[in-house]
């Protein structure tokens, strides 16, 4: 299975996101449920998730399921808001995202978005949690290279163990400049919505992709995923149904080649400038 690496962990490149997880029926939940487990069972580690999911939700229906893995075995990725990012805010944001997963750290806390709190105190509070044991590493999340630079203006924010963007075939300005800057830095990159945003169908394909996803054997999804995860991003998929996460997995073990990928550009063309960071 193919892997990366974050903050010193290996996990595998694929991560189970939870955007709108636990804001369902009871039924719904769990199916999440269900679907987060055969993720789990298939061998992948990483969960990223939010406060912001379900303001709590989906931290919640995470923490009915975690308890039956062994942690030390898990990467778990919460974030925090902007309005929480002073160093008494975040902690108590930590504490209750810690008390809804039913886990005493977490391996990566992020930033959600850049906010209005001086970045230097973020940092700090950052590493005061992560001194006491509360998180393993913190990042970043929709930040582009000026808001990198601006953090890794402070010692403590050339610590950064990720940046969380989106990206998918619409979504590509990142390759322009952010994606090489991070790769400069040696800062690992996740990528959201890798088929869009809402159901997943956002994203129309083209009939020349279409095709090409047929010749490979690939439904739509496992190609669009399969690019996603092809150039140093970690792709993060929703998942609410156990035959969609087996799906997803045997996207891990496809591989596109430099015609394949032409094929993608002419319907999806790569950035020649730059553009603002898109976000959801």
């Amino acid at each position: 299975m193919k892997t990366m690496t974050i903050a010193g962990q290996t996990v595998p490149a694929l991560g189970i996101g939870t955007w709108h997880v636990g804001e369902g029926n009871a039924t719904q939940s769990q199916q999440e449920q269900a679907a987060l487990r055969a993720g789990l069972d298939a061998g992948l580690t990483l969960i990223d998730t939010a406060e912001m999911y379900g303001e709590g939700r989906a931290e919640t229906l995470i923490g009915q399921v975690l308890p039956d893995y062994s942690r030390e075995n898990l990467f778990v990725v919460s974030k925090f808001y902007p309005w929480h990012a002073t160093a008494k805010l975040m902690r108590q944001s930590l504490l209750a995202s810690l008390h809804r997963l039913h886990t005493d750290y977490l391996d990566l806390y992020l930033l959600h978005w850049p906010g209005t709190t001086p970045i230097a105190e973020t940092m700090a509070g950052l590493v005061a949690l992560q001194k006491e044991g509360l998180i393993r590493a913190y990042g970043v999340s929709n930040f582009d290279v000026a808001d990198l630079e601006s953090v890794r203006a402070f010692a403590k924010g050339a610590n950064l163990a990720a940046n969380e963007v989106l990206y998918n075939p619409t979504a590509r300005g990142i390759e322009y400049d952010l994606l090489p800057y991070q790769r400069r830095h040696q800062l690992p990159m996740l990528g959201y919505s890798p088929f869009g945003s809402g159901d997943g169908h956002q994203i129309k394909l083209t009939a020349s992709v279409q095709a090409l996803a047929k010749a490979k054997h690939l439904s739509a999804h496992q190609l669009l995923l399969a690019w996603a995860g092809r150039d140093a991003v970690l792709p993060l998929v929703k998942t609410s149904n156990p035959a969609h996460m087996a799906a997803n997995l045997e996207a891990l073990t496809a591989t596109l080649t430099p015609a394949d990928e032409a094929i993608i550009d002419a319907a999806f063309p790569a950035p020649t400038a730059k553009i603002a960071l898109q976000s959801l």
